[in-house]
């Protein structure tokens, strides 16, 4: 059942963040997606300042549990034009993630800006292929329109989403929430793999913009490579409506079942 008007993914409660049934993950039914927790640490990183997160950073150190979850954050280097924000996410006393983002002053400079439009026919256009399987609850937070590739067929997609879901209960997503939720989707979409046979876990995922998304709808053009040692690479240019914004990476550690 897609997430409805009012749904979030988390709600704040003395100041503890309580995750609700659309973050759970697809590795673990007592887990949380990495989209969730990523998305909730953009928020903190971002926080009390104007100034623009243009790459973000977000260590999985272990899997989230679904209880609550408190969030601090420090400054580890000010500055009036580049600053560098760390925000530490713990269940208890257990740090389960940690990000670091880098900031930068916003000023208004005339340069050329790429808005040649994204590489796929809009969301309202596109074609979504049919999916027989839906591998995560936090999927049903977030619509998924492929353009090409799904789910079900291994190999590199496009995709347009949308979080349609607030990432904290009262608060509208920022354009810095909607991308790095949606791109933890990275390795699942373009698995080269069998989620029957292999597991294929992102410990990180860096998001990394050259300006801020416009608009709710995201296309991701995503594909995933792997080594024979056990680790790979997901990684994903990341465009709106006008043009390309950034790009994303994940590592990937891989295992049989």
């Amino acid at each position: 059942m897609a997430a409805e008007s009012g749904d979030a993914l988390y709600t704040e409660q003395d100041g503890l963040y309580l995750p609700g049934p659309l973050t759970v993950g697809p590795w673990s039914p007592d887990a949380q997606h990495g989209g969730p927790v990523s998305a909730l640490l953009a928020g903190a990183v971002e926080a009390g300042s104007d100034m623009q997160v243009v790459r973000l950073t977000v260590e999985l150190i272990r899997p989230a549990p679904l209880t609550p979850l408190s969030v601090t954050t420090e400054v580890l280097r000010p500055g009036r034009n580049v600053q560098l924000v760390e925000a530490t996410l713990r269940a208890g006393q257990q740090e389960v993630a940690r990000a670091r983002a880098l900031r930068i002053r916003r000023l208004h400079v005339d340069v050329p800006v790429d808005r040649s439009g994204a590489p796929a026919p809009p969301p309202a256009e596109a074609e979504p292929r049919p999916t027989d399987s839906v591998r995560t609850a936090f999927a049903e937070a977030v619509e998924l329109r492929f353009v090409t590739g799904s789910w079900d067929e291994p190999g590199p997609v496009k995709m347009w989403t949308r979080l349609s879901a607030a990432v904290v209960a009262g608060h509208e997503p920022t354009p810095l929430q909607r991308a790095a939720a949606a791109a933890d989707f990275g390795n699942g979409v373009s698995h080269l793999l069998d989620f029957s046979t292999h597991t294929f876990i992102n410990p990180d995922l860096t998001v990394a913009l050259s300006r801020p998304p416009e608009g709710e709808w995201l296309l991701f053009d995503t594909a995933s490579r792997y080594s024979a040692e056990g680790y790979g690479q997901a990684e994903s240019q990341i465009f709106d409506s006008s043009g390309p914004v950034g790009r994303s990476v994940q590592s990937l550690i891989i295992n049989r079942r």
